[in-house]
C-alpha cells in the first residue's frame, strides 16, 4: 500500500504570523494602510500602493465575488488528486482585496465569474492550521 501524501500546511513567519493565527481562529485578516486607506493582501512590510509603513491588521467580513477561476482536473501534487476536479479562484473580497483560494462545497460546473462567495476555513489533518477558502454565499 502506497503512502498518501499529505496536503501542505503553511509555516507562519514574522510578517504572515498574524494572518495565519487569524485563519486558525476562523478570521480572514488583511492589512490596510493608514496613509492611503487601501487594503492589501498578502501581508507586507510596506503598502503596495503608496509605500507607507503605517499598516494595521483588520478582520474581513468574509463576503466577496469570484473574479476569475480555473477548474483543475490534474492535481499538481498527489495529495490533491482526490479533490479533482476542483476550482482554483481569484476572489475579490468586499474590503477591496483579492486572494487566491479553492471554491469548496460547489460543483465546479456551477462556478461563474461574479458569483457571490463567503470565506470558509479548511482543516488539514495533523495540523491546527486552517486554510482560508470560499464557498457559495
Amino acid at each position: 500500500m502506497a503512502d498518501v501524501q499529505a496536503k501542505p500546511v503553511p509555516v507562519p513567519d514574522g510578517i504572515s504570523r498574524t494572518y495565519w493565527e487569524g485563519a486558525s481562529l476562523g478570521e480572514f485578516r488583511y492589512q490596510r494602510c493608514g496613509a492611503c486607506g487601501k487594503a492589501q493582501f498578502y501581508a507586507r512590510n510596506a503598502c503596495v500602493h503608496c509605500h507607507a509603513t503605517d499598516l494595521a491588521w483588520h478582520k474581513a467580513g468574509g463576503g466577496g465575488r469570484i473574479a476569475s477561476f480555473s477548474v483543475i482536473h490534474r492535481a499538481p501534487l498527489a495529495a490533491f488528486a482526490g479533490d479533482t476536479p476542483y476550482v482554483l479562484a481569484l476572489v475579490d473580497l468586499d474590503e477591496g482585496l483579492r486572494f487566491m483560494c479553492n471554491v469548496l462545497r460547489c460543483d465546479p460546473a456551477q462556478v461563474r465569474i461574479g458569483m457571490p462567495v463567503r470565506v470558509c476555513f479548511e482543516s488539514r489533518p495533523g495540523s491546527e492550521q486552517k486554510i482560508p477558502q470560499v464557498e457559495p454565499a
